[in-house]
């Protein structure tokens, strides 16, 4: 489970990610993540959307959060104090297997995180 310090619930936290974060996708997933300001204290933010448009029935939007959640407090460590992260699930998040979306993951956060974006907030697609 994501630990309440680094559970985002204010939407306008949500909307600075999404606005201004860089972004990186797969089929299953898209992430936006904005990096904290230099000697930013407070600790990294990390919400989960999974849109009725994308995945219709209530039962498996709630299961890839739940999956999604679980993955990103494995990962939320690495982020650096004040960044944002919001992961948005799309249709092929549900029935996908937990290591699938947890490559899906990874995948985006390395690019996000590589040095071409680095503090820029340079925009990635993939």
């Amino acid at each position: 489970m994501l630990p309440a310090a680094h559970r985002m619930l204010r939407s306008e936290d949500f909307g600075a990610a999404v606005r201004s974060g860089a972004r990186s996708g797969t089929r299953r997933l898209v992430i936006h993540y904005r990096v904290g300001e230099a000697g930013e204290k407070t600790p990294a933010l990390v919400g989960v959307v999974v849109p009725k448009k994308q995945v219709s029935r209530a039962t498996h939007r709630n299961r890839v959060k739940r999956r999604l959640r679980a993955l990103m407090s494995e990962r939320v460590g690495q982020f650096e104090p004040g960044s944002k992260v919001v992961v948005r699930g799309l249709a092929g998040a549900d029935g996908a297997a937990s290591p699938e979306l947890a490559r899906d993951l990874d995948r985006c956060l390395e690019r996000l995180r590589g040095p071409a974006v680095g503090r820029s907030g340079g925009e990635h697609q993939g």
